[in-house]
């Protein structure tokens, strides 16, 4: 029976406001009409009295006929409720905002017989530990939503509790019990496998009729069974049971609220043939293998993983490979050991998409021979993850190698070509030893070339940027572009009409779209179009693509297109690496398109490339617009037109710890007429500007070398020297100056291999 407890007082209190606001009205009422008639000195004064008595009269009245509307709705309201209440088997609370209990139902009166609870927390009390949290938070759910539900592990078992809003200051509470609860959207008393359902800090919910027998008691917590946590979904875990510890494989799957479902196979029973039902229906990748590798049986979410290719597959070595020695030899040694959990990562055989497999060995009984249980984990991610970071540390290691290569061959190349130079100078047009000093000349320059790729792909090459202006500069190369791809390749060129500046090398981005278009061209070996598309792109938001992330802004995108024969997806991303090359032996150096993305990736830009295998391929690349800044123009007086300094005049320091560079160097100076002090390391320059005598007016100094570099040695001399110039000469980039290039002074960079002329040309520029 429905029990109202304290609703009649609630009620009462409730409509106590709406009483005294009608007897006010009446009162005054009656002090208007009484005041019309007996006390008003006019009659004007009396008939507004009444007419403001009656008025409110007949305003209280209207009141009055609302207020018993109202009353008459919210008694059958009630007693709908009531009667909904009354005959719900669920135990029911109609309880207020501040918690008080105003009524509920003859399910809750049995099911919480402490009737002297005036909170519904104290009610619940006997149920659960701490139940005024769980209840402020539900509560303040449905204040959001209109209702919330939860279910709650107590000392009685698994209860659903829910709450409703039905007015501002009143909620229903109601309590369910779970005694079979459905597991992933079905009985899972009906499934052939363990099933447990886990909700927040690792209580266990509900066990299934497997469960419980696999374990043989109801469990509370999943660290009274388990030997280890957390639980690693698809792999072994050994699991307390009534017969002692068993090997279990654990597949757990999100639910709802929170809550979770973990799937558990015992090993030993999978292996039975009266098991297949399990076997199946196990939400992982299982493989049954005979002691020589024979694949006996695979379940649904082993093929789903492998792929067509295991339809017809005998043996295991024929869906997957990459384990560096013989797999019998690994499955072999897993039965002699009688261990489990013999685990591998190997690559599967197939020829869609590239996966990679983690393959835990388990031995086990079928028919009564040895054999093994496979548990198979995707882990291509994980691979990913590593082969990403692997590729990182070799592309730092092997930039770093290129680096250093660059620095020797650039010695090298600057003394070779250098004393080239110094033989040319006594040699005329005429003479025969004139040609082949050229041929020398003209190698030593092609070799540097293929040095300035390796410091392109190292990205640390010396630019020279400039203000461009995509159109043009395709314009200036489109002849060169036309020869290079032949009379079977059409080139086609479709420009933006409105198309921003960009600041860049210019001829470092000539060899970028050089390299593309022969890789374009390569690719359709019986003719076809290449097209180069360049526009205007404004990204409101960051682009996040190939583990790359473009910032917002205003960008020049260049592409370049082909219909050739594509690139297979397992090479997509390896094209930029360097030495990589799709091409046959004497085809190609691999060195083109890590030159693309050293040279794109020092101007400050993104290059990208999608292929579709027979389909042809485009390279995309992002370059930043060019922000100009307007400056007013400065006016400046007319200087005197001074006549133009000569050469050799003013004494040099000469810095190089290679001595053919410094032989060359400092002849070549001296043949243009300047005084040049010569030192094979800092220290041999220092000693040298000991001595107040000695007047130099230019440092020419090395960036690296053995002991103090040059950036060190010269702030050390010009505290006594500040007005002495400097040239930097190094066989690195520019940047391997560091912060030195800003924090001196007079200083310029001449990289190497420099010839005669241009080294003569930065001195002479330095000294006037």
């Amino acid at each position: 029976m429905f029990s109202r407890d304290t609703a009649t007082q609630s009620t009462l209190r409730a409509q106590a406001p709406d009483r005294g606001r009608l007897v006010i009205l009446f009162v005054l009422a009656l002090a208007f009409v009484g005041y019309g008639a007996m006390v008003a000195p006019s009659v004007l004064l009396a008939r507004a009295a009444l007419a403001a008595g009656v008025t409110l009269i007949l305003t209280a009245c209207a009141m009055a006929g609302v207020r018993l509307f109202r009353m008459r709705a919210r008694s059958r309201a009630i007693d709908m409720l009531d009667g909904f209440m009354a005959r719900d088997a669920t135990p029911s609370f109609l309880v207020t905002e501040e918690g008080v209990i105003r009524s509920r139902n003859g399910a809750a009166r049995k099911r919480f017989s402490d009737l002297n609870a005036d909170t519904f927390a104290a009610a619940l009390r006997v149920t659960m530990a701490n139940p005024t949290a769980v209840l402020f938070r539900l509560q303040s759910r449905a204040k959001e939503t209109g209702n919330a539900q939860e279910d709650l592990a107590t000392r009685n078992g698994v209860l659903r509790l829910g709450v409703h809003q039905l007015e501002e200051d009143c909620f229903l509470w109601r309590i369910e019990d779970l005694p079979d609860r459905p597991a992933s959207g079905r009985s899972a008393d009906a499934l052939p496998v363990p099933v447990l359902t886990v909700g927040r800090n690792n209580t266990i919910l509900y066990m299934n009729e497997a469960a419980r027998a696999l374990i043989g008691e109801r469990a509370k917590s999943l660290d009274r069974l388990f030997d280890q946590l957390p639980l690693r979904n698809g792999e072994v875990h050994g699991i307390s049971t009534k017969t002692g510890m068993a090997q279990v494989v654990v597949s757990e799957f999100e639910a709802s609220a929170g809550r979770r479902e973990i799937f558990l196979s015992c090993l030993k029973d999978l292996a039975d043939s009266a098991q297949e039902a399990a076997f199946e229906t196990m939400p992982v990748a299982l493989m049954k293998l005979a002691r020589d590798g024979r694949i006996l049986a695979c379940n649904r979410g082993a093929m789903r993983l492998l792929g067509a290719q295991a339809a017809d597959a005998e043996w295991l070595g024929d869906v997957m490979q990459g384990l560096g020695r013989p797999i019998k030899e690994w499955l072999r040694e897993t039965l002699n050991s009688g261990v489990s959990g013999s685990s591998e990562f190997l690559r599967l055989s197939r020829a869609d998409r590239e996966v990679f497999v983690q393959v835990t060995l388990n031995p086990v009984r079928e028919g009564g021979e040895a054999a093994l249980m496979a548990v198979l984990n995707d882990a291509t991610e994980l691979k990913t993850l590593e082969a990403q970071f692997v590729q990182s540390q070799k592309m730092q290691a092997i930039g770093q190698l290129a680096g250093g290569v660059a620095h020797d061959f650039n010695n090298l190349l600057t003394a070779i070509s250098g004393h080239c130079d110094l033989l040319l100078l006594r040699h005329d047009q005429g003479d025969q030893d004139y040609g082949d000093l050229v041929q020398i000349h003209q190698n030593a320059n092609r070799a540097a070339s293929l040095v300035s790729q390796l410091l392109a792909f190292s990205r640390k090459q010396t630019l020279r940027p400039e203000v461009l202006d995509l159109r043009d500069t395709l314009s200036d190369l489109t002849h060169l572009l036309n020869r290079l791809v032949g009379e079977k390749v059409t080139l086609t060129l479709s420009h933006d009409p409105v198309l921003c500046s960009i600041r860049a090398d210019k001829r470092q981005l000539e060899q970028v779209l050089m390299n593309l278009v022969v890789n374009a061209r390569d690719a359709m070996p019986d003719g076809g179009e290449i097209r180069i598309e360049t526009e205007g792109v404004s990204l409101a938001e960051p682009l996040e693509r190939d583990r790359a992330t473009v910032p917002p802004g205003d960008y020049v995108t260049v592409k370049v297109s082909d219909a050739g024969v594509g690139i297979p997806p397992d090479k997509l991303q390896k094209i930029f690496e360097p030495f990589y090359t799709t091409k046959r032996t004497g085809e190609g150096t691999g060195l083109g398109l890590s030159t693309v993305y050293g040279i794109i990736k020092q101007t400050g830009g993104y290059i990208f490339v999608d292929s579709v295998l027979g389909g042809g391929s485009v390279f995309t690349i992002y370059l930043p617009v060019h922000e100009e800044t307007a400056a007013e123009p400065v006016k400046r007086a007319p200087e005197p037109v001074a006549a133009a300094p000569k050469h050799g005049e003013g004494v040099v320091l000469l810095v190089e710890d290679e001595a053919p560079v410094r032989a060359f160097a400092s002849r070549a100076l001296r043949l243009r007429g300047y005084t040049v002090l010569e030192a094979a390391s800092a220290e041999d320059a220092l000693k040298t500007l000991d001595d107040p005598d000695v007047t130099v007016d230019l440092f020419v100094t090395d960036v690296v070398m053995p002991g103090m570099d040059g950036p060190s040695w010269v702030k050390k001399a010009l505290q006594e020297r500040p007005g002495v110039r400097v040239v930097f000469v190094s066989g690195y980039a520019e940047g391997a100056l560091g912060e030195a290039d800003t924090a001196i002074p007079n200083s310029v960079f001449l990289p190497k291999p420099f010839s005669l002329s241009e080294l003569a040309e930065t001195v002479h520029r330095q000294l006037h």
